[in-house]
């Protein structure tokens, strides 16, 4: 096991995240249009819900999918109440940009998802196809938290009215085609798998790659801009992955859930959004400060946890569930 994760760190994917942060520190004039990475996200969102869609018609909506979901609804409700007055206290921040930060590490990233489905199908060890649904589950319910902790805040007065902004996160484009296609997925089963076999496998990885030489290259000039994050939020932007995946390892071990869907839930629970959440922050809480709450989980958490988390999080899996 320890082997075979030492390999999978080497895997393509990661690499190119390293040779985009490469070129980011450097200050390369290479770049993806904003558009081009837009659509990989897109079409990467949708490759991960048709596929969780069909396994899940294939292995039925079985006890674990649901325990699973579960867990994974608890988990993106309740960690932005627990981090909020952590980010108020020791990263120092106003409440709006503390409520929309506490939403982004309560609500998850498609793309560390993808990384983790990868590097676990490198190990032999592939997560069920139904953990797809339980990302679904996870990406909204931090958002509405978020937005409550920032509403009931004295002085916070949010420019969205409650009927948009529910608007804008139901209706967020990432999510419906995650959702969307899910559904999808479910309902086409293993003959609509046949006719999309190509496009949503065998091109999923060097899109994948091509994606997270994007996000190497955002991610290294977000840090290297990010005046706004002082020493005690980058080691906030570490700790609390580290803490989220140990709580979800210990809900896994409770629950007797598979070593893969443990870790999986595990890299959720760590994880953090920088698209979801910026995209209904921005509408729903305009005075919080982005710097903060987009480049704290894209500079700091993300690649932490695409190149150390990942591997942790799996080896620490194996040792309880093995």
């Amino acid at each position: 096991m320890d082997l075979g994760m030492a390999a999978a760190l080497v895997a393509p994917g990661t690499l190119f995240f390293v040779l985009g942060a490469i070129g980011g520190f450097v200050r390369s004039d290479l770049t993806v249009p904003e558009q081009v990475s837009r659509g990989l996200a897109l079409y990467l969102m949708l490759c991960i819900g048709f596929k969780g869609g069909v396994e899940a018609r294939l292995h039925g909506f079985e006890a674990g999918m649901l325990t699973a979901g579960a867990a994974g609804l608890l988990l993106s409700f309740a960690t932005p109440l627990a981090l909020f007055p952590l980010l108020r206290t020791l990263g120092r921040l106003d409440s709006p940009t503390a409520a929309a930060a506490a939403a982004a590490y309560g609500s998850v990233s498609v793309v560390t998802f993808a990384a983790a489905s990868e590097f676990l199908t490198g190990l032999g060890r592939p997560a069920a196809g139904y953990m797809a649904a339980v990302l679904a589950v996870m990406e909204t319910p931090a958002i509405l938290t978020g937005l409550l902790l920032a509403r009931r805040t004295p002085g916070s007065a949010p420019a969205a009215t409650p009927g948009r902004t529910l608007h804008e996160v139901f209706c967020n484009g990432a999510l419906m085609v995650l959702v969307g296609s899910f559904v999808i997925g479910a309902l086409t089963g293993a003959a609509g798998m046949a006719r999309l076999d190509t496009f949503v496998n065998a091109i999923f990885q060097g899109a994948l790659c091509f994606f997270l030489l994007d996000m190497g290259l955002t991610a290294s000039r977000s840090l290297l801009g990010g005046k706004a994050l002082h020493p005690r939020l980058v080691g906030l932007g570490i700790l609390i992955p580290l803490t989220g995946a140990a709580l979800a390892l210990g809900i896994g071990v409770a629950l007797n859930l598979p070593l893969a869907e443990a870790t999986m839930l595990m890299v959720l629970a760590g994880s953090a959004s920088y698209i979801a959440v910026p995209a209904a922050m921005r509408l729903a809480l305009p005075e919080a400060n982005a710097g903060v709450y987009v480049t704290l989980p894209l500079a700091v958490t993300f690649p932490f946890n695409l190149l150390v988390g990942i591997p942790l999080y799996a080896w620490a899996a194996s040792r309880l569930l093995s």
